[in-house]
């Protein structure tokens, strides 16, 4: 459950509204959400039948000493909700993620009765403590079960931006937790068949990629585009993980023939992503245009080259044209896709009446024309051409200046069956558009997103045919729907309902937070070339005849497993198996019997008839066979138990399989059979009532083997004294040859082999039937220092903690330079000393060493302390994950030299080269600010009589100038980066009434971030912005065209304010407050190359946009 959670989130239809602290629960009536409760369980494909009225609870969990929780996962208090015991889960260092780990359970699932079911919309909340409003809040929706009881998020925030003391999260080791629940209940009817009820099938959510099946059916929906996929050249040696072509032949192909959902692993393995791309959620749009353009590239030179361009592309003419002079700029672009606004327009057509309205360039805001000066203008944009089939992706998220932070826009938004844009004498074409086309268009595909800001659901309204028939794509379900349900109820908007309470009749109001995100459109004119017949002969043969193979290997496998009740797995193990196991597939133990011959036996079968099968099958005649059976020791080790007996071999197969199966319904058996000199199979000896069978290892400590050497049968009241001689002609030692043995007990959780008395009797060594003896040459005295492993037991420890480890130089993290065998129980010296004899070096003191952080396959941020872990094993656990590789430096110092000086990692801004530099300052603790820019000198090309200062700078902005005094030993470069600059000269010479201001840049996008290097600038007073923009412009070095895109804004942390150029920008800045409380933004596009994030500079992390890699 937890393992495999759905990332697909709901906002919560409930504002909050109690003060921070407060521990509460509550339990109230309310109306339902339009949120369709029937939509929510997209992961099993069940109708729901009864249901009641909703309910909603709230839920305040204050959590102390977040900081030192210790256990994996920790639970809230109970509290109730509709008879319901609910409580919150956490990982507070995450579950398989560098995140808090947050869900819903269903307290009491485990008394309720069989077949429950609870359908509920549910948010869980991260209070902000110093201000509400900037609260983490993810929403959700679940069908919550006996099977899936539990519901939530595996990567809820980023733990730093938890122990960020800034971002007010975390407030004296306290951390408080919201959770609001609102559901009904149902009970599952009766499975679901959506191909059967339908004619389609739907693809499974591997975690979070609900976004992805959506635009695949939507794409694969569209026949010529499949038509094109089919035609992409590929060859039966394609490897469908590597090759994206071959992966969405075989993904349309089962769409159009299987009977069930259908996986898309291949898919993503081919796009090159891994498990954690499946449990991140990204945009649809955004997946479009990457998947459309490497498809694009994939087509290139091959017949169906530009496909991808005749279907969705159209084009643009945006323009430039002066009032007063003739002069007019044009530039011509093409589109896949067409953004609309959604903010403050009602409706498709007003969106496109947005679209082509005309901006005036006049005042402030005049057009620098070419020869003419600045002059007032016209701007707009009209369509040259819109292609056949037309993708309008409607702007559901835009920045709330207020608040600043995106927003989800939920407002009511209507889209037409049939779209015209030809209306109004086509006042959406530019006047050269080829008019001949009718560019009316229906309506194909209502992609819908379900939820809010921070994540949500994506599912997906399709019209095949253009008919009246729509079907709902949800994952592995597909339904029938109306009209209604495919336009209506996806325009969003708020929804006033009766709430039938009693008397009270009161309407209730509340948004509907499932909405059109993504429209697609076929025109009438093309629709027989776009909505054609797609056949089997679209499909290359090796593709048809391969996936016919596979076909054919599922329905084997039905039908074995339809039949799997009338047979039983017996599985044989002979001498022949312990002597090619032991000592290199196996050490402990006799066999794995999963690599042992098996045969599935009807269970009716007379064990005597399989003993004559036997026969022929291995050539043993049925009188010259023993069968023992096994069992699992209270060590939880494997022993042989006992010969079957005449009269259980007498019985059918299924009764031996009961009284002898270990687990599932095998049947797991030890064939005897006695080899004579000529090495056929010959009688064998009767077994007297007090014999003990022994089985026996050979361990060689010169060569560190050990090997499986045979079987004795031996007296109860005998001592090992008695059987040296046998032992050691089994052994090719001489008959005299002094030997100890040792009894092999168990090995898990920990081993325990002890030495076996040869005076003794082996009754009075507690030896029985099945019992292992591991035996070797007694060493010599000498001998015991001679070897790494002089006995069985110590040998057996080494194999039981061996590991190997691939070692990565820190510098070069993806490349693995050596591999070394080493052993979990080796300490922290022991590891060095080892990596240093690899690398040739005198001094293990200089190793350092990092671990791997499994779930981003990257270095952890902070490198392991000097002797600060017990062993290797310690090194390579992550929680309940272990590792097997490590990255180490080469130091020029001894690591606990260098723990003893503070490191830091401080960024230069050079002004000759305009870049960063960086350069570790390596100082005593107790060293001051001053003393880092002193030894910063040193490293450091600086223009002559310059001065520098040190800033602190978080999240590209800059937080404070440090003061030349304070201690180093204080300073966390761990969230904070430090960068080192020149004062300038306009400050030192400042006036009385100047200011020095902070400056940043940012952008807007799904995702508020300021980006690039912050900086100070002076400000005169009675300055307007006009008048410092040239400054920012010769400081940037930006071009007039690019400035012209820029906008400028006065920026507090929740104020923001756009300036205009007449704004005398010193009125705004107060003295008093400090640069991270405002400054001076710079709103602009990031062209930069995406590089590691500043918050954190000496390691490795990286944003995670959308990517598609082979």
């Amino acid at each position: 459950m937890i393992e495999d959670e759905d990332e697909e989130m709901l906002v919560s239809p409930w504002p909050p509204h109690r003060e921070v602290g407060e521990e509460t629960v509550e339990s109230v009536n309310s109306v339902e959400s339009q949120l369709p409760m029937e939509e929510c369980n997209n992961a099993a494909e069940n109708h729901t039948d009864v249901e009641m009225e909703p309910s909603k609870s709230k839920f305040t969990w204050t959590i102390e000493n977040f900081s030192q929780m210790i256990n994996k996962k920790h639970y809230s208090d109970e509290f109730l909700a509709d008879g319901l015991k609910w409580r919150i889960l956490i990982f507070p260092k995450g579950n398989k993620a560098d995140c808090l780990s947050m869900y819903i359970d269903v307290a009491d699932a485990a008394t309720l009765p069989l077949g429950w079911s609870r359908s509920a919309k549910f948010s869980l909340c991260v209070v902000n403590q110093v201000d509400y409003d900037r609260s983490m809040k993810k929403d959700a929706q679940h069908q919550f079960n006996i099977g899936e009881r539990d519901w939530g998020f595996t990567t809820f925030m980023r733990l730093r931006d938890i122990y960020n003391p800034t971002n007010g999260f975390l407030v004296n080791d306290r951390l408080v937790v919201e959770a609001e629940v609102a559901l009904r209940s149902g009970i599952i009817k009766f499975p679901y068949d959506s191909k059967k009820e339908t004619g389609y099938v739907g693809l499974e959510n591997q975690g979070a990629t609900c976004y992805m099946n959506s635009l695949l059916q939507t794409l694969y929906h569209i026949p010529c585009f499949r038509k094109a996929v089919y035609h992409m050249p590929t060859t039966d040696n394609d490897n469908p993980s590597s090759s994206i072509p071959l992966a969405m032949q075989r993904l349309f192909y089962k769409l159009q023939y299987n009977d069930s959902c259908v996986s898309t692993k291949e898919l993503t393995k081919s796009f090159g992503w891994g498990t954690y791309d499946a449990f991140f959620q990204h945009d649809v749009q955004e997946l479009n245009r990457v998947l459309c353009e490497k498809l694009e590239y994939e087509m290139k030179a091959t017949v169906v080259e530009g496909t991808i361009q005749q279907i969705f592309e159209g084009h643009i003419k945006n323009y430039i044209e002066c009032i007063n002079v003739d002069y007019k700029s044009t530039r011509k672009e093409s589109f896949y896709d067409i953004q609309l606004d959604v903010k403050d327009c009602r409706d498709v057509y007003a969106s496109f009446d947005k679209y082509v309205a005309v901006e005036r360039l006049e005042g402030e805001n005049k057009y620098e024309a070419e020869d003419h000066g600045l002059q007032e203008a016209k701007k707009g944009a009209l369509f040259l051409d819109f292609p056949p089939v037309l993708q309008l992706q409607l702007k559901r998220f835009e920045y709330d200046v207020m608040r600043e932070t995106m927003v989800k826009i939920n407002d009511r938004y209507e889209f037409p069956l049939q779209l015209d844009l030809d209306k109004d004498n086509g006042k959406y074409l530019a006047p050269e558009a080829d008019r001949s086309i009718r560019n009316l268009y229906s309506l194909h595909s209502v992609l819908v997103h379900s939820g809010g800001l921070h994540g949500g659901h994506y599912y997906a309204f399709i019209r095949p045919t253009l008919s009246d028939l729509w079907f709902k794509f949800d994952d592995e379900r597909v339904t029938k729907e109306d009209t209604r349900m495919a336009l209506e109820e996806q325009y969003g908007g708020d929804e006033i309902v009766q709430t039938n309470l009693g008397l009270n009749n009161t309407p209730f109001g509340f948004t509907n937070y499932s909405n059109a995100y993504m429209l697609v459109y076929v025109r009438e004119s093309d629709k027989e070339k776009i909505l054609c017949n797609v056949t089997e002969k679209d499909i290359a043969e090796h593709l048809r005849m391969r996936l016919k193979r596979e076909q054919e290997e599922i329905e084997n496998r039905r039908r074995y497993e339809a039949e799997a009740h009338l047979y039983t797995i017996i599985k044989v193990a002979r001498d022949e198996d312990f002597a090619n196991q032991i000592g290199k597939a196996r050490y402990f133990d006799l066999v794995d019997i999963d690599r042992v011959r098996s045969f599935r036996i009807r269970k009716q079968m007379p064990f005597k008839l399989f003993k004559e099968m036997i026969a022929k099958e291995l050539r043993i005649p049925v009188e010259f066979q023993r069968y023992w059976s096994w069992v699992m020791r209270k060590s939880r080790s494997y022993r042989l138990d006992q010969p079957l007996t005449p009269r259980e071999e007498d019985q059918p197969v299924w009764m031996l399989s009961e009284a002898y199966r270990l687990h599932n319904e095998e049947l797991m058996l030890f064939l005897e059979v006695e080899l004579g000199r000529d090495l056929l199979p010959t009688h064998l000896p009767n077994r007297a009532g007090d014999e003990l069978l022994l089985l026996f290892k050979l361990y060689d400590f010169e060569k560190k083997e050990l090997r499986y050497v045979g079987r004795l049968f031996v007296i109860s009241t005998q001592t090992p004294m008695d059987i040296l001689k046998k032992l050691n002609e089994m052994a090719g030692f001489p008959v005299d040859e002094e030997i100890e043995l040792y009894e092999e007990l168990k090995f898990d959780p920990r081993l325990m082999c002890p030495h076996v008395d040869k005076k003794k009797s082996f009754r009075l060594n507690e030896l029985e039937d099945g019992d292992i003896i591991c035996f070797q040459k007694s060493p010599s005295r000498d001998g015991e220092k001679q070897y790494d492993y002089p006995d069985v037991p110590s040998f057996m420890e080494y194999v039981l903690h061996r590991q190997i480890v691939h070692f990565r130089s820190l510098e070069k993290p993806k490349e693995d330079k050596f591999c070394l065998e080493l052993s979990r129980s080796h300490t922290y010296d022991d590891v060095v000393e080892k990596v240093a004899q690899r690398l040739g070096l005198d001094d293990p003191s200089k190793i350092r060493l990092t671990s791997h952080n499994v779930y981003c396959d990257q270095p952890k941020p902070q490198p392991i302390r000097y002797r600060g872990v017990d062993s290797l094993f310690d090194m390579l656990r992550q929680y309940n994950q272990m590792t097997d590789i490590l990255y180490y430096e080469v130091l020029d110092i001894p690591l606990s030299e260098l723990e003893a000086l503070k490191v830091l990692k401080v960024a230069f801004l050079s002004p000759a080269k305009d870049e960063l530099e960086f350069h570790n300052v390596r100082l005593p603790k107790q060293s001051t600010v001053q003393e880092v820019i002193n030894e910063l000198k040193f490293k450091v090309k600086l223009s002559h009589n310059a001065e520098l200062r040190l800033l602190q700078v978080f999240q590209n902005k800059i937080f404070k100038i440090l003061n030349r005094s304070q201690s180093i030993e204080s300073i966390d470069d761990n969230y904070w980066s430090l960068r080192a600059e020149e004062i300038p000269e306009e400050e030192k010479n400042m006036g009385p009434d100047d200011h020095v201001v902070h400056v940043a840049h940012y952008m807007k996008d799904m995702h508020v971030h300021h980006f690039g290097e912050p900086f100070f600038m002076v400000i005169h007073k009675g300055e307007t912005l006009a008048e410092i923009k040239p400054r920012i412009q010769k400081k940037l070095n930006v071009l007039d065209e690019e400035l012209s895109q820029w906008k400028f804004a006065y920026m507090e942390a929740y104020h923001h304010e756009y300036l205009q150029d007449s704004d005398v920008v010193f009125s705004f800045f107060q003295k008093e407050k400090g640069p991270w409380q405002q400054y001076l933004g710079l709103e602009h596009k990031d062209t930069s190359p995406k590089r590691p994030c500043v918050a954190n500079q000496n390691r490795h992390a990286y944003e995670k946009p959308i990517k598609i890699y082979n």
